[in-house]
């Protein structure tokens, strides 16, 4: 099995018990997201809820109209982020690597704006598509600049292309809000990340490309595992890198593309999950890719739950506290770098 670091490799065991108390951490989350809010409901009466749900009973539609929705968005955006996080890391060989590198975020936010100032687009369902039309419009732009020339698209070009068309971007972005109000009032809610905005036909609508990208992303890890070790070294194992990173990519443009247009752009849940992951089960991509999946979700979740209770009775957006949550995480990354190499 390729490696991509010296740390010495976990018992079958103990990766067992890791992901049961990863699934066990995961549920726990999931049923703190719905009982706890502006309205904290006992577990007892969640579990009832889901169970023999009853419409005479306020908080059982609490729980299904408005808990259970934002639960499922905050699942869908956390494996996408984490997950992504990891194949991101993985391709770039870059622990601070997050889907943000390809532009994603920026080809988001442009498109939404472009959608608000000159189309008068304000519905949610319909920027949610915008925006994952412009992720995944500038993720393979960013992959075909850093294409071009002689050579394939390597882990520097790409990080090359992906920041430049970024602060393109952005400045774009900035242009456009700053010079119309309106535009300006519509995007700010967008731009701040929130779980709560998404509604049951915009996840139906984007899961579709979030399986795809969860496959893509399954299919990648051993490869992962391969390019770590060098292109040399891949090359000489049967890695076909032009595919891999292909698949890759593509894998990352579908899932964060879902995540960025059913919940805003959130930072930080990319970076940190993949450390986390490599912590927990060792250096095997694969196994980074599996774990990501179920600590994203708990990550995010968790930041939106203490972001309801945080500032009685309003509360805090998703993307607001995982930037705080996300700032000394930053710092122990950085002050433990070589720990973390992916």
């Amino acid at each position: 099995m390729a490696q991509g670091s010296a740390r010495p490799s976990r018992s079958g065991a103990s990766r067992l018990l890791s992901f049961a108390l990863l699934a066990a951490l995961s549920v726990g989350m999931a049923l703190a997201a719905l009982a706890i809010g502006a309205r904290p409901i006992p577990p007892g009466t969640v579990l009832t809820a889901l169970l023999a749900p009853d419409a005479a009973q306020a908080e059982h539609l609490v729980v299904w109209q408005l808990r259970l929705p934002r639960l499922l968005v905050g699942v869908v955006v956390g494996v996408a982020l984490g997950m992504s996080g990891v194949l991101m890391q993985g391709i770039t060989r870059n622990p601070l690597a997050d889907p943000g590198l390809l532009g994603i975020n920026a080809g988001a936010s442009l498109a939404v704006v472009v959608a608000i100032r000159f189309g008068g687009v304000a519905d949610p369902g319909l920027l949610a598509l915008v925006a994952f039309a412009g992720a995944g419009t500038v993720a393979a732009l960013v992959y075909g600049l850093g294409s071009l020339g002689r050579g394939a698209a390597t882990p520097v070009r790409l990080a090359l292309a992906g920041a430049a068309l970024t602060a393109l971007l952005l400045a774009l972005v900035s242009a456009l809000v700053l010079t119309s109000q309106d535009t300006f009032q519509v995007f700010r809610f967008w731009v701040v990340g929130s779980l709560s905005a998404a509604e049951a036909t915009e996840l139906a609508r984007l899961l579709p490309a979030f399986g795809t990208g969860v496959l893509l992303a399954l299919w990648a890890g051993a490869g992962l595992n391969a390019i770590a070790l060098g292109d040399d070294a891949a090359r000489a194992l049967g890695v076909r890198l032009g595919l891999a990173r292909a698949g890759t990519l593509a894998a990352v443009a579908l899932l964060s593309g879902s995540a960025v247009a059913l919940a805003g752009p959130i930072s930080f849940v990319g970076l940190a999950v993949p450390h986390l992951a490599r912590a927990i089960v060792g250096p095997d991509q694969r196994l980074c890719v599996l774990a990501a999946a179920a600590l994203g979700p708990v990550l995010l979740l968790g930041a939106d739950v203490a972001g309801r209770v945080i500032l009685p009775p309003g509360e805090v957006q998703v993307g607001v506290m995982t930037g705080l949550i996300g700032g000394p995480a930053f710092i122990w990354i950085v002050r433990n770098m070589r720990v973390l190499q992916p």
